[in-house]
């Protein structure tokens, strides 16, 4: 998971309101390492209005797993008997 600190400097050029196809080619553009890059594609593809949208969105620290994630983890096989800390989301 990448921090917002690695995310925002990506942000600065993108011209809002922006979809999540144009936040990753603006950050492609400016040399994002794959960490981020991965981050900004695992965004929903919906308009994003600002930068603080964005950093909600993308898998950074501030983008914390919500219960109904947690419980849909729960009831998904694939993953019990796994520590929760080593599940690959």
């Amino acid at each position: 998971m990448v921090t917002t600190d690695e995310v925002l400097p990506y942000l600065n050029t993108v011209d809002f309101p922006a979809t999540r196809d144009d936040i990753v080619r603006e950050a492609a553009k400016l040399g994002a390492p794959e960490g981020v890059l991965k981050a900004l594609r695992g965004m929903p593809p919906v308009d994003y209005h600002n930068k603080e949208e964005v950093l909600r969105s993308a898998k950074t620290e501030i983008a914390e797993e919500t219960p109904a994630e947690k419980a849909a983890k729960a009831r998904d096989r694939k993953h019990q008997r796994v520590a929760e800390y080593l599940r690959r989301p």
